[in-house]
């Protein structure tokens, strides 16, 4: 028997983007949206002096996978460079897929069940997505000036 899709972890984690509020003043900004089933993810993105995260802002609009992997990355987002990000989003993708390990990210092997079902991908990968891109705007944006 295979574990269920849905289960109480992924609703508890769903429900704390209930608490998250968009920053006032991000150094970028990228929304992600499933064609599939229309989950949208933005994300806010100030890195520090030190081009790491230092603080993150988001709006969920997604089903319960995608608030809950949005939540996992909230939790562990803040201290990641650019690079780690997108490395994240890369190996998100491919473990989905069946290509590869699991990410090295606090709580994302919660998503095995979802592996077989890869129209819920899209929605689990939207957060991890933004982040990489409004970082890497971020990074690129703090180069230029």
């Amino acid at each position: 028997m295979t574990a269920p899709l849905y289960n109480t972890e992924i609703l508890r984690l769903a429900a704390e983007t209930a608490q998250a509020v968009r920053l006032p003043e991000p150094h970028a900004s990228v929304e992600k949206r499933s064609p599939i089933c229309g989950s949208r993810v933005t994300v806010d993105i100030a890195l520090g002096e030190d081009g790491h995260v230092a603080a993150i802002g988001m709006l969920v609009r997604a089903c319960a996978l995608g608030q809950a992997s949005s939540a996992l990355l909230a939790r562990a987002v803040v201290g990641k460079t650019p690079a780690e990000l997108a490395a994240a989003s890369d190996t998100l993708t491919a473990w989905l897929a069946g290509e590869g390990d699991a990410p090295d990210w606090p709580g994302l092997t919660l998503f095995e069940p979802a592996r077989p079902h890869s129209a819920r991908h899209a929605s689990i990968r939207l957060a991890f997505e933004a982040a990489a891109e409004a970082a890497a705007q971020a990074a690129g944006q703090r180069a230029a000036a």
